[in-house]
């Protein structure tokens, strides 16, 4: 028996939670699982994380011949509410391995379709409050203009095609971007400067704490998005970490 329960690493919590764009992955529940920060509070993630094979062998879903290496990562693990989870380990019988597989991917499939439908509907109004929001004074200049082509610049960072997806439907607003960032630059010429200084120092605290790959680019995602699990709020965020991706400001060259 496997006694031991280990925390998943910050890096399989940013996808688990990325990916499942912050909701319980049951399609009759869904329920929001980041409360906002508010005046008195900080943010705080209040959802469960449910081992897809059982961590012990003799619990629910448990396989002694499944590695014990593979247990605590992203792919064996399904977020969900407390009161799901509780479901789910109630009637393993039921839920059983592949039905939460596919529970999963079903969940993570609905989250990239309900973001791309979204994106439609971002506007000047919407790219405002994420880019306020990120803006800050100038601390990390930005003199190498030395453009990188989106797909030689995904194998340099080691970005995979999940978040290649991610890329995509970002590109699709660029030129809003852009011209939205041009029209607030002649009000305010530091801007621009000032929204890219916000995202490289959400950058470097990211690689502080040891985030790289696909799990970098989805703690950015959620920075853009000030945090919100609202999908206005997300395609948005998205959109201008895609724009200054492109244009090489952000991420590895």
């Amino acid at each position: 028996m496997n006694r031991y329960r280990k925390e998943l690493q910050p890096a399989e919590i940013k996808k688990l939670y990325g990916r499942s764009g912050g909701r319980c992955a049951f399609a009759d529940c869904r329920l929001e699982l980041v409360l906002e920060a508010t005046e008195a509070d900080p943010t705080r993630q209040i959802g469960e994380r449910c081992h897809i094979v059982g961590h012990s062998d003799n619990g629910p879903r448990g396989n002694e011949g499944f590695p014990r290496d593979r247990l605590d990562l992203y792919e064996n693990s399904i977020l969900l509410c407390p009161t799901c989870h509780a479901k789910v380990d109630a009637h393993p019988n039921t839920y059983t391995v592949d039905y939460l597989k596919t529970i999963k991917a079903d969940h993570e499939r609905w989250v990239k379709s309900t973001l791309a439908a979204t994106m439609s509907s971002v506007g000047f109004p919407e790219l405002e409050v994420v880019a306020k929001f990120i803006a800050s004074p100038p601390g990390f200049p930005t003199d190498d203009f030395t453009i990188t082509a989106p797909r030689e610049k995904m194998a340099k960072n080691r970005l995979t095609s999940d978040v290649g997806q991610w890329i995509t439907m970002g590109m699709v607003h660029s030129q809003m971007v852009s011209g939205y960032l041009q029209k607030m630059s002649i009000f305010d010429p530091d801007f621009p400067e000032r929204l890219k200084s916000g995202f490289l120092m959400a950058y470097q605290g990211f690689r502080a704490q040891n985030l790289d790959d696909d799990a970098l680019f989805e703690a950015m995602m959620a920075f853009a998005g000030k945090g919100s699990h609202e999908f206005k709020r997300q395609a948005a965020g998205l959109a201008v970490l895609v724009y200054l991706f492109e244009s090489c400001e952000v991420f590895e060259k």
